[in-house]
């Protein structure tokens, strides 16, 4: 803001049309907010990462009016934006339907062409309950504004802990035509949001995500700056579905989750098996070459164990309930031994950290690097499950390293180093770093500040030296130390967070872990909890999603098929996939009845990476034809040849699509 400025608002600052909003001494506000020459100032524009929430967010209000103009009966939820989209909950007595859908849509387009204004307005909890006394969702948020929980998911778009404010929807002469309770900021007028926005779904929701509150009708849309920007997310969508880990898992015959069995719990099926045994198999193979030992840990545990922990503080609602074990009766069915409660385990650590404590440590034993495929259980709601992405029995690739304080840097700086050489064997090559640090508010966090700073110091170094991009998040940390979080873009631009590093000295001192250090002194250990794929079950569905089924040779079930041009080369091709076979290599031989072009298709279907084919021609010449996924064939290949390539192929995990990726 210029020096000798008087006070101004963001209307008069910036005249550039694709600025929405502003930060004002770095907090979000409206363009109609008055700033003074003292201010620090910053335009917010439409398609930065604020601007679009700020489009999405009063696109939900919009949604919300729509709604209520025809039912007047409706009650407001909470309407936040969320990535790539925005949704209101509502209270109403029939579901809603695809024609209900089309009708809002229509209302909205009109309340978009009003160009109504977004007004802020501050209001005391007492006028904010006159105004709302029709909304009991709203009542209840207000009762709960500044109490030590969110009110509810997304909540802190209406809600905190500072000054109550209603936004009113008002036309150009200044009638207010509709009203919500709510944070903002918003854009200057409903105009603005333009035609770059839809309704995409419907679905149910108990408020404030609890079963025992009402279910209430949930619309989902999303809204971008323009028409062409949507249409490419619309087209991302269809990709997105095409590649639908659910689906290619059932097409493919890889995994299911049978019903007998119950939600969120998958079984494997052979072909899906063998991808996550060359998974594990490779990881396993890694971690013993990075220095790590596997130890084993059961399923179940005291609950003894998990009080110590804090799990049963800070996690309970996420552990499935107890299970009474150990308990006597006599032969009047009078109890004469109490029995103990035993838990299914959440996390792996503390039973690795017992297996740390079976025997004193020294600082020549340190870093202690321990792995394992270790199943844990959550109790996750069911209308939160999806696919294999979101379960309730999944294995870790679980580390947790032990270290002095002066290996802490050293020791996280070789584990993101191993991370991503680990996932560039997959096959992923666009990365990214989020830090995630303390903020200043000093009753959240454990431990002294001199362990924030140095340890913050510590990950913030390790990241900068990778050279990849950083984003440094306050107030994200566990409350007792920084993480590392890594994220990766998949095929189609997606991103998903999967390795995370996390230092915790809380854990150690809670188990009173020790080592005997140099001079003699007992002190206390550093740990490191290290997820690399996060869970396997949600790696291999990143993963079946990013390839759309077509793995990489290494990684498909089957590697190789043959199919004969007729029944009388069945013998010759068939003793080219022995000795593949004989080389460890996924072969297999066709000789069903089917016709030769009908199982080509069949298996191309199937995502086979390599068909082999051999007729009169290679018999005679001791060759194959390769087929490949794109229907290109390379013929008259020497079988020794062929072998070699393909071997090759699974040794360097090359993903083959044509006779150019065959090399």
């Amino acid at each position: 803001m210029p020096e000798n400025a008087q006070p101004t608002d963001g209307f008069a600052l910036f005249s550039d049309r694709s600025v929405v909003a502003m930060r004002v001494n770095g907090d979000l506000k409206d363009l109609a907010t008055t700033v003074t020459k003292t201010d620090e100032v910053e335009p917010v524009t439409i398609d930065s990462e604020d601007g679009l929430a700020i489009l999405r967010h009063s696109t939900a209000h919009v949604l919300a009016q729509a709604v209520q103009r025809i039912n007047p009966q409706a009650n407001l939820g909470i309407g936040p934006p969320i990535t790539d989209g925005f949704y209101y909950d509502f209270g109403v007595e029939t579901p809603f339907t695809p024609e209900d859908i089309k009708a809002i849509s229509k209302e909205m387009q009109r309340i978009v062409r009003e160009g109504q204004r977004f007004v802020r307005r501050v209001v005391t909890d007492d006028e904010a309950r006159a105004e709302l006394a029709n909304e009991p969702f709203k009542l209840e948020l207000i009762g709960l504004k500044g109490g030590s929980k969110e009110a509810a998911e997304g909540a802190s778009v209406e809600v905190g802990a500072g000054e109550l404010t209603i936004y009113d929807n008002t036309t150009k002469d200044g009638e207010v035509v509709w009203k919500d309770l709510c944070r903002g900021p918003h854009l200057p007028s409903t105009r603005m949001i333009g035609n770059g926005w839809d309704l995409t779904r419907i679905a149910a929701a108990y408020w404030r995500g609890s079963e025992k509150n009402p279910q209430l009708q949930r619309i989902y849309g999303t809204a971008w700056p323009t028409k062409e920007e949507l249409r490419a997310y619309q087209h991302r969508l269809e990709e997105a579905a095409k590649r639908d880990h659910r689906r290619l898992g059932k097409e493919l015959d890889l995994f299911s989750f049978p019903e007998e069995i119950g939600s969120g719990l998958s079984v494997w099926h052979p072909r899906g098996g063998m991808i996550r045994g060359e998974m594990e198999q490779h990881a396993r193979k890694r971690h013993i070459e990075g220095g790590y030992t596997y130890v084993y840990t059961p399923h179940i545990s005291k609950e003894d164990l998990f009080l110590t922990s804090n799990h049963l503080v800070t996690y309970k609602e996420g552990m499935f309930p107890p299970i009474v074990m150990d308990e006597e009766r006599d032969e009047n069915g009078e109890i004469t031994k109490q029995g103990q409660d035993y838990y299914l385990k959440p996390m792996n650590c503390p039973m690795h950290i017992l297996i740390y404590k079976e025997r004193a440590r020294s600082y020549r034993d340190l870093p202690l690097r321990f792995a394992e495929n270790g199943t844990v259980y959550r109790n996750e709601l069911s209308g939160a499950l999806h696919g294999l992405t979101r379960v309730r029995g999944f294995t870790q690739d679980d580390s947790h390293l032990f270290v002095t304080p002066d290996q802490l840097e050293d020791e996280v700086a070789k584990v993101l180093e191993f991370i991503l050489s680990m996932l560039r064997d997959f096959g992923l090559t666009e990365f990214e770093l989020e830090l995630s640090m303390k903020d200043d508010e000093k009753s959240k966090w454990i431990g002294s500040d001199e362990f924030w700073e140095s340890s913050t110091d510590a990950l913030r170094r390790v990241a900068v030296a990778s050279g990849l991009k950083l984003t440094e998040v306050p107030g994200e940390a566990a409350f007792y130390g920084p993480k590392i979080d890594l994220k990766t873009r998949d095929a189609i631009g997606r991103t998903w967070q999967l390795s995370t590093v996390q230092v915790d000295p809380n854990l150690p001192e809670r188990f009173d872990l020790e080592f005997m250090d140099k001079d003699g002194q007992k002190k206390r250990p550093i740990m490191i909890h290290r997820a690399l794929f996060g869970s396997i079950e949600r790696f291999f569905a990143i993963l079946l999603e990013h390839y759309a089924g077509d793995f990489p040779v290494w990684l498909s079930p089957v590697q190789v098929v043959g199919i004969p041009v007729a029944d009388d080369f069945a013998d010759y091709l068939g003793e080219v996939i022995t000795t593949l076979r004989d080389g460890g290599v996924r072969a297999e031989l066709d000789v069903s009845d089917d016709r030769m072009q009908k199982k080509i298709r069949t298996h191309t279907t199937g995502k086979v990476p390599l068909i082999l084919i051999a007729g009169e021609k290679d018999r005679d010449a001791g060759t194959v034809s390769f087929r490949f996924r794109d229907g290109t064939q390379e013929n008259g290949v020497p079988i020794a040849d062929a072998v070699a390539r393909i071997r090759t192929a699974i040794d360097t995990h090359a993903l083959v699509h044509t006779v150019e990726d065959l090399a």
